[in-house]
């Protein structure tokens, strides 16, 4: 994909968030898992797969300014780092732009037309978590919550307790 793999994503992480502890800046991570990649993987080949996985990294960067990092963790798992994030809804509209642009037909030099969503958990650092680990942890059940939530979604992470014995965070699902 040309893109970052997990290792320079997390010193990438752990740089961004030292210079926002610093400068007392905001940062979000959006956490994407694509939907229906595997059925193109059964249906189409690897070739096709890998094919299909450049372009994903492709459109996701087209929506992404120069100072974001957009890196591949798994297989079909794409993290997106936006250092200066300025609000949960600034975030939320970033994720919405690339959600936006995985539901558009993917066609092939073949003719093949591969049809895909994604699924993006977003977490904010300090207003979630204060730390990489959390803050990917965070972004990872955001968006399994989205998956859970019927896919192709936008789900924020948000720390508000229901009561002081709740152990679970609450979930809100971003529409757009």
């Amino acid at each position: 994909t040309g893109l970052p793999n997990r290792r320079l994503l997390e010193d990438r992480l752990h740089q961004v968030l030292a210079l926002a502890k610093r400068n007392s800046t905001k940062v979000s991570v959006l956490f994407i898992d694509l939907d229906r990649f595997k059925a193109v993987n059964d249906e189409h080949g690897h070739k096709m797969g890998d094919w299909l996985l450049t372009q994903v990294a492709l459109r996701m960067t087209s929506v992404l300014r120069e100072s974001d990092t957009a890196a591949r963790v798994g297989g079909d798992e794409f993290v997106v780092l936006l250092p200066d994030s300025t609000t949960m809804a600034a975030a939320v509209a970033v994720a919405h732009k690339i959600r936006w642009q995985m539901d558009q037909p993917f066609e092939h030099d073949s003719g093949v037309l591969l049809s895909i969503s994604c699924s993006i958990g977003v977490a904010m650092y300090p207003d979630q978590a204060d730390n990489p680990r959390d803050l990917l942890h965070f972004g990872d059940e955001a968006m399994y919550q989205a998956k859970k939530d019927g896919r192709n979604a936008v789900v924020a992470f948000d720390h508000q307790w229901a009561s002081a014995n709740m152990d679970k965070p609450k979930m809100q699902k971003q529409m757009g």
